[in-house]
């Protein structure tokens, strides 16, 4: 048969293929496994020399398997076009099950077909002795879907090794987080075209980049100044100052950047992926933001030269401000243009303009070595000691301090993350960004020192520029170095017009070609503001695709080889223009440097998060970084931000934190690991630990319910009802009992856990889902009881809802139910029983109603198995236990199937024809009761009939309901049995043991008549319900009855009967006085009647909840541990 061969191009497949010999995916007739050939290059691995087969040359290449059978016989490796030659079996021995699988064992599934890569067979064989199924370690099984980097590979799956081979495997699921991918999408291999996508190198791409952005137009301009102002020893503090927190930023940026592959994003994309959606969201927007306002700072410095220059030559446009408008807007247009052109000219203009800058710098030096005389007057004189004693120290005028002076320098540190920025374009982003963004630290630090120490060392404070000023008898009392070189500067007191402090254009008037210096402004500003200018959408895209702002989708388009987004730039540039029109930059500048501050800090914050998470997947591969230092880092760029401009750093503050809370608040539904959630595991852990060293106390006491709801969307009146009293005060375990087939159920195990813990998240449920394989319901519940929850956090009270339908089901069903009571009371659980009259389960009603629009079935199989049973179920509708299965569960599977297809759709709609049409009077109040405790409970009553003490369960849990928003206008009446002639001294007693328990109650009734014998009819009509389950074993033989009781234990002897007389009447007559007090009640909480195991009958017991219970409000039947949860003292 074709699909059992392994062929890897025979005729009818020949079709599936590329151009390239990759299958496309299998076709119906193959099975699971197809083995390609596929030409390897230089990546060839050294096991694939000499594979067996006739064509040696083609078999040297690598077998990609897609599907394969191993065990099916199949050509040789070596003959692609061949037949069905048995001589090259891929395997044809049996290897302990290890290898060979039958071809049903191998049955796809339909879903993933991904690529699962082996070695040639020889690899195997000489490796490992024979040729295995099972994937040697590497790198392709790793990736996820769609990384840009190569396909993703699937190792088999442990279903695919491990299963019976008459079995069919499970189908592959993505565990822990990983990405899939639709089904749709099943044939294609993730082998990005690379030709044409413009990759960066760590010199191009980081060092050169973070160079440009780091020599500002502060370099030419204010760096002069500010050695005036503070002296060479403070400005070199403030250099330090300011390297400090971008060296410690950079480290903290390369530890993040190297713990893994970085795609496009840059700080936002490193900042979200350690800390999470809600940080990286926030500072994601004002990074981007601060980038595009950034682009016209950098854009208004340039055009305020050139006006400069203009109004040297006296050839204004208009008049100076609106000519920086022009000017800038002319420039912002020619830099989008190289923008648009792509990254590749972007990448040259930034060589060109870098060239321009080091020229200058090296003008400026070489014209420091030129002490010109016409120079002079203008305060230049070359190196010269006693310059550069005098200015060593600081001369701060006109209201400037070190702070002021170091908010002045610092952007012009910033821009350490310009390469960091577009790390979707570097080549190796992991190596790239530590060694650019550090080296490029280094380099723009030492050329910040030399200079401020060289032209603090070469120019005077205060020059007049007057050439007459010279010296030329000794002035007794002139002690500046001026004087020492022969000039007298004195007159300067009134001010002049050179010298650092006054002259802007030190750096020209020093330098051997002033114009190359006004080339370096412009090489400064213009790089810096072409940096920004792709910065910004390419941080502004990665935040759009991640759908953190719906809003703002559009803009996570990209264009061309190098997804280069357009729409980010025109938005961008449109920010830039409107902020150089109004060229009122002062106010902006010290905004945009907190921005970035802000950033700094998180990124700094991110690495200290990280480590104090110790999650196992932080494990960069840079190791020189430390968490502490880092942890100073971000308070550093706090501090920072308010020296600069504390109300700037207050609305920074403002901005992210509301950012932050709209992310919260909003929830995107992604997953990336963050160390937030690692943290929040880590501590977690410690205070579960840390609890459970703790003694338990009554004062500390919680209901903690394990709920039998089995599927929880199908009884959301009992889960609601559960969660009113243990919201924020105890634990809820959801638990569902599967049953039958082993295989079947493990499968759904898996399924539901993921999505009904989903389910209850969404619908704002505090609570767990906890399901369990058993044999049988009984089995179920006490695995659960037994090992639900963890250290203190167990459940100590089993809430179950009332068998409704006993009487119509299998007694041996009834027989279990009562046995779950027993068990929990045998392992000290409190038990609750709930009963609506209407019932609890309302999942046949979900199949009708959710059907079209949100239930899907992942395969035909199960749903038919389903529906039939549905059918059977029909009757069956309000077991308010586990739905053990699929057989039991009248319910269609919800599964999210990843391809978003339900083949079997049409089947199940066939099935539930009323899917259209109006539900019955039955299934309608069912439905309305089933969401009664969701809606705000009036001005009503809780009514507690606490009949019997067991520790004070019963009255706890109408306390804690009341304690709700929904129920908080509800009043506790307490309703207990007494004496007729001692209701007074009862009512007081139980009055000051409420008032003790500090419980408000609005009402206490003594209720004397407990023991009236009830109503004749009442008694006859409990007689005809328990009728069918009696043994009657008066009327038989001793033998048949002792028989007949050993093989239906749940039958009610006659003896039995008799002995519990009292009892049976007390429960008739308590339902009597029920409806009498409490039928207008909100809910009834009431001590719930212990059966003795082994004496009282299954059957017997059901028939007294059954007495108690009918025809009332919602009860809630409690009984505790016997162990006090109440105390009255401090």
């Amino acid at each position: 048969m074709e699909g059992k061969r392994a062929a890897p191009a025979s005729a009818s497949d020949e079709g599936a293929k590329d151009a390239l010999g990759r299958a496309l995916g299998p076709t119906p007739s193959q099975s699971r496994f197809q083995v390609d050939l596929v030409a390897e290059g230089p990546r060839k691995a050294g096991g694939d020399v000499g594979a067996a087969g006739k064509g040696g040359e083609e078999a040297k290449g690598r077998f990609r398997v897609n599907f394969v059978d191993p065990s099916a016989g199949g050509e040789s490796p070596g003959e692609p076009g061949g037949g069905g030659s048995e001589s090259g079996n891929v395997s044809g021995v049996q290897n302990g099950g290890d290898t060979v699988m039958s071809e049903g064992s191998l049955h796809s599934g339909g879903h993933h077909h991904y690529y699962y890569d082996t070695h040639t067979n020889t690899y195997y064989l000489r490796t490992f002795g024979h040729n295995t199924m099972d994937a040697v370690p590497r790198i392709d099984h790793y990736r996820q879907t769609a990384a840009d980097l190569g396909e993703k590979l699937l190792r088999p799956s442990l279903a695919e090794l491990h299963d019976e081979l008459d079995k069919e495997p499970f189908e592959d699921g993505y565990a822990n987080g990983e990405e899939g991918a639709a089904a749709g999408e099943a044939a294609v291999t993730y082998t990005p075209d690379s030709k044409g996508v413009v990759k960066f190198g760590w010199i191009k791409g980081v060092l050169v980049r973070c160079m440009l952005n780091i020599w500002g137009v502060m370099l030419f301009i204010r760096l002069s100044w500010i050695v005036g102002q503070a002296g060479i020893g403070l400005s070199v503090l403030v250099i330090g100052m300011a390297t400090v927190v971008t060296t410690i930023t950079g480290l903290s940026t390369s530890a993040i950047a190297t713990n893994g592959f970085v795609r496009g994003g840059g700080a936002y994309y490193l900042i979200s992926r350690s800390l999470g959606p809600e940080f990286g969201g926030a500072i994601g927007l004002i990074f981007a933001f601060a980038n595009a306002v950034a682009v016209a700072m950098y854009v208004v410095g340039f055009a305020e030269t050139v006006v400069e220059l203009l109004k040297e030559n006296g050839t204004l446009m208009i008049d100076e401000m609106n000519d920086i408008r022009i000017i800038g807007a002319i420039t912002v247009v020619i830099l989008l243009g190289i923008s648009i052109a792509g990254m590749e000219w972007e990448a040259k203009a930034q060589i060109v303009l870098l060239v321009i800058l080091i020229l200058a710098i090296g003008d400026f030096v070489i014209g420091t070595f030129i002490p010109l005389d016409s120079k002079k007057p203008k305060g230049f004189f070359s190196y010269k000691a006693e310059i550069f004693m005098e200015n060593f120290g600081p001369d701060f005028r006109e209201d400037e301090t070190f702070f002021s002076v170091f908010a002045i320098f610092f952007p012009a540190a910033t821009g350490i993350l310009a390469g960091a920025n577009i790390s979707g374009d570097l080549a190796d982003p992991q190596s790239a960004i530590p060694k650019g963004t550090l080296l490029a630290i280094l380099i723009t630090t030492l050329v910040y020192v030399g200079i401020a120490v060289s032209v603090g060392s070469c120019v005077v404070r205060d020059a007049t520029g007057n050439i007459n000023d010279t010296i030329v008898t000794e002035l007794t009392n002139c002690t500046a170095a001026a004087c020492k070189l022969n000039y007298d500067f004195s007159s300067c007191q009134t001010g002049c017009p050179y010298g650092l402090m006054n002259n802007f254009q030190v750096m020209s008037m020093v330098s051997g070609f002033a114009p190359l210096i006004s080339a370096g402004i412009f090489s400064a500003t213009l790089s810096s503001a072409l940096a920004s200018l792709v910065s910004a959408p390419k941080i502004f895209q990665a935040l759009c695709k991640d759908s953190i702002y719906p809003g703002f989708q559009m803009f996570a388009k990209g264009y061309g080889k190098n997804n280069e987004p357009l729409r980010g730039y025109i938005l961008t540039f449109l920010i830039a223009l409107g902020f150089i029109l109004i060229a009122e930059l002062n106010v902006i500048a010290p905004i945009i440097s907190n921005f970035f501050l802000a950033s700094y800090a998180l990124i700094n914050f991110s690495v200290f998060h990280a480590s104090l998470a110790k999650s196992p997947g932080w494990r960069p591969a840079f190791k020189y970084y430390n968490m502490w230092i880092s942890l100073v880092g971000a308070i550093l760029c706090c501090i920072v931000m308010f020296v600069i401009n504390w109300w700037a750093a207050l609305l920074t503050y403002v901005i992210v934190l509301g950012l932050y809370i709209y992310v919260t608040y909003k929830k995107p539904d992604v997953n990336w690991g963050s160390s937030t959630q690692a943290l929040t595991y880590l501590n977690a852990l410690q205070h579960s630990i840390r609890l459970s060293g703790v003694e338990d106390h009554v004062k500390n006491f919680r209901p903690q319910c394990l709920i039998m709801t089995g599927a929880p969307n199908a009884r959301p009146a009992l889960l609601h009802l559960v969660h009113a009293f243990t919201k924020n005060v105890g634990l809820m375990i959801c638990g569902h009992v599967h049953m039958g087939p082993r295989r079947q159920a493990m499968k759904e195990l898996t399924t539901d856990l993921a999505r009904y813990q989903r389910w209850l998240i969404k619908n704002k449920m505090k609570a767990f889902y906890a399901p369990v394989h058993a044999e049988d319901l009984r089995d179920g519940g006490q695995y659960l009881m037994q090992a639900a929850g963890l250290g203190r956090m167990r459940p100590n009270t089993l809430v179950v809802g009332f068998k409704k339908n006993w009487r119509q089901g299998d007694m041996r069903e009834v027989e279990t139910y009562i046995n779950l009571f027993h068990d929990a009371f045998d392992v000290q659980y409190g038990v609750v029983v709930i009963r609506l009259q209407e019932g609890l389960d309302i999942s046949h009603l979900q199949g009708q109603e959710l059907l079209s629009s949100q239930e899907k079935s992942p395969c035909t199989k199960d749903v038919i198995v389903k529906v039939d049973y549905s059918k059977k179920s029909e009757t069956d509708t309000s077991i308010a236990l586990a739905p053990s299965s699929s057989e039991r569960t009248p319910t269609p599977r919800k599964e999210e199937d990843e391809d978003g297809k339900t083949s079997a759709q049409p089947l199940l709609k066939k099935d539930s024809k009323s899917s259209s049409s109006p539900l019955n009077m039955t299934d309608q109040r069912l439905l309305d009761a089933s969401s009664q405790f969701q809606k705000k409970q009036g001005k009503s009553n809780i009514d507690v009939w606490w009949l019997f003490d067991d520790g004070g369960l019963t009255l706890l849990i109408p306390y804690l309901i009341t304690t709700k928003k929904k129920w908080k206008d509800c009043k506790i009446r307490v309703f207990i049995g007494g004496k007729i002639n001692r209701i007074d001294h009862d009512r007081r007693a139980m009055a000051t043991l409420l008032s003790k328990f500090r419980i408000d109650f609005s009402d206490i009734m003594v209720l004397g008549d407990i023991n009236t014998k009830p109503k004749k009819e009442n008694i006859a009509a409990f007689e005809e319900m328990i009728e069918p389950f009696r043994l009657h074993e008066d009327d038989k033989e001793q033998e048949v009855a002792d028989k007949m009781k050993e093989d239906e234990p749940w039958r009610i002897t006659d003896n039995e009967l008799e002995l519990y007389k009292t009892k049976t009447y007390r429960q008739i007559r308590l339902n009597e006085l029920l409806k009498e007090h409490s039928s207008t009640a909100n809910i009834i909480v009431m001590s719930l009647p212990v059966a003795r195991k082994g004496a009282v009958s299954s059957a017997l017991y059901m028939a007294w909840l059954e007495a108690l219970s009918k025809d009332l409000p919602p009860i809630l039947l409690v009984r505790g541990n016997h162990q006090s949860v109440l105390t009255f003292y401090s």
